[in-house]
């Protein structure tokens, strides 16, 4: 999907109150951006960080910019991370279309945010009248904290919890369930749940995977235009197929 365009270089000062960050332009413009990422955001908040901000006009908007991307330092160099957890949905809704994930193709219907279970809504409900209707839930990554490796969370997640216990009993009822975590960086090769930030997931990903839950990551590629999903990465709960 293209980003806004364009967007604006500057560095991090701070990152406060979840949804509020403070930068300086490269132009030497200090503002305050919307931070669209309710998370830790461990290693991509630091002070001084490099990041990319986009602009909107619309008067009715409280803050006119928003962070979308932060450069991080990673195996080869510094790379672009996207923080921006609404763009994963849209990400994987153009993948379903484009039939970019061999798993996800064929089917006749992909309808987002349906409402199942007792309190959640899944993030999309794929149907074909020959296969049993599958659950997709979808996480947003940029968690990573050694070379090449991608985590997920960067702090207690207790509705990510629930939503995977939701997805094994689809599973329960016949049904197809797969929890797709999308990494939005580049510099990632494989990927595990962060038992130390949370173990309580980590132990609901094993159980869900245990349970038939199908877990999938695909990574990004990434520049200041354009982000897309574009290949599989390794994950200790599938087979790995490049």
């Amino acid at each position: 999907m293209l980003l806004p365009q364009p967007l604006t270089r500057g560095r991090i000062v701070q990152r406060y109150k979840r949804f509020f960050c403070d930068l300086v332009l490269d132009d030497g413009r200090e503002i305050t951006a919307h931070c669209p990422n309710s998370g830790a955001m461990l290693g991509v908040n630091l002070p001084g960080q490099g990041a990319w901000v986009s602009y909107s006009d619309d008067p009715k908007r409280k803050l006119a910019w928003t962070l979308q991307l932060v450069e991080a330092a990673g195996p080869d160099g510094t790379g672009l991370v996207g923080i921006n957890t609404l763009l994963p949905n849209k990400l994987v809704a153009e993948a379903l279309v484009g039939g970019v994930i061999p798993e996800l193709v064929g089917y006749a219907s992909i309808r987002p945010e349906v409402k199942y279970a007792a309190a959640s809504r899944v993030d999309f409900l794929l149907t074909d009248p020959d296969r049993p209707p599958c659950w997709l839930e979808v996480k947003n990554v940029h968690l990573s904290r050694s070379p090449g490796l991608a985590e997920f969370p960067d702090c207690k997640a207790a509705r990510s919890t629930r939503h995977l216990e939701d997805l094994a009993a689809q599973v329960r009822e016949g049904h197809r369930a797969v929890a797709l975590f999308v990494v939005q960086r580049e510099d990632c090769e494989d990927f595990q749940a962060c038992r130390e930030l949370d173990p309580a997931f980590a132990a609901g990903l094993d159980r869900a995977a245990d349970a038939g839950v199908e877990i999938m990551v695909w990574a990004c590629a990434m520049s200041t235009r354009e982000i897309r999903i574009s290949r599989r990465i390794r994950s200790p709960h599938e087979a790995f197929v490049a």
